[in-house]
């Protein structure tokens, strides 16, 4: 490992482990070369999404003034790293190092890259289809990303569009935990057709009228991103035994998010939900069973 290297992986550790406690820990289950290579590239999707959302680490969500202008610095910064050039940001400058080293095609970067331009926009999903293809673009493409990191080829038509939908259950489940932070930032991501089925303004989602029909949704959402989860463990079939581990502790460890906000109802609008220490290290136990017996999720042929 170069020194330049080593700085970009040190830099990146401590990203995902201030971004993520949940990712940072199932990320200890891959073997040495892929977890290095997961960490740097979560630290320029992180990078990404804070420069987009105003945030730091993932926190403290706030309206962006200038969406247009950080698009245009993710696009900028993305180039530079992927042509090779020091961009001065070490997170653009991770992405350079594993994109060459796992050959992620260019086209998956420039998916994730569109999830922000359509936030830069103010587009709002009309449908659940559209909903889908929102999360594809911010979530679904780096689960591909991640499963080319483990070794997963790209012409791999089974085992990467499960990594997709893990990616997928992510985010439906960040969904179902934000809907109060966003509504508090002027965003939304329920579908319009969902919030006109049940009567919900989506200008006025704060209102307490409103508090029992958000709740379901929010345990719609929850339900949906349950149904990705059981669909992203068949890919795991064809994983090696260390990245299945790591692969199904974070699918159970963020499962629980989307499944406590089912459970809380309209308590999950007010409070951020999480998973405790305790119940993160659960699933590592849970998980390594379940990797041991991964063949058991492939699909009936």
């Amino acid at each position: 490992m170069t020194a330049d290297r080593a700085a970009l992986v040190a830099q990146a550790r401590e990203t995902i482990g201030r971004g993520s406690q949940s990712f940072a820990m199932a990320s200890k289950l891959f073997d040495p070369d892929t977890r290095e290579r997961a960490w740097l590239l979560y630290a320029w999707c992180r990078r990404c999404d804070d420069l987009a959302d105003g945030q730091a680490l993932g926190h403290d969500m706030s309206v962006v003034a200038d969406p247009q202008a950080r698009l245009a610095e993710i696009r900028n910064k993305t180039d530079r790293a992927l042509a090779g050039e020091a961009t001065g940001d070490p997170s653009f400058d991770a992405l350079g190092v594993v994109a060459q080293e796992c050959e992620i095609p260019r086209a998956l970067i420039d998916d994730h890259i569109a999830g922000f331009a359509l936030d830069a926009d103010g587009w709002v999903p009309e449908t659940e289809e559209d909903l889908l293809r929102y999360c594809y673009h911010v979530a679904g493409v780096v689960g591909m990303m991640m499963a080319m990191v483990m070794g997963v080829p790209p012409e791999d038509e089974n085992t990467l569009p499960r990594a997709e939908d893990l990616g997928l259950a992510f985010q439906l489940a960040n969904i179902a935990r934000d809907i109060g932070e966003d509504a508090d930032n002027g965003r939304c991501y329920l579908p319009r057709q969902w919030l006109a089925e049940t009567g919900i303004d989506p200008e006025n989602l704060r209102d307490p009228a409103y508090r029992p029909a958000l709740a379901a949704l929010a345990k719609r959402l929850a339900e949906l991103a349950g149904q990705y989860e059981d669909r992203a463990r068949i890919g795991t079939a064809a994983l090696p035994f260390r990245s299945a581990w790591a692969v199904l502790a974070a699918a159970g460890i963020y499962g629980d998010i989307a499944r406590k906000v089912a459970a809380r109802g309209e308590v999950a609008l007010d409070e951020r939900v999480f998973t405790t220490r305790r119940e993160k290290l659960g699933w590592l136990f849970k998980s390594w069973r379940q990797a041991l017996n991964r063949g058991q999720f492939a699909p009936v042929r």
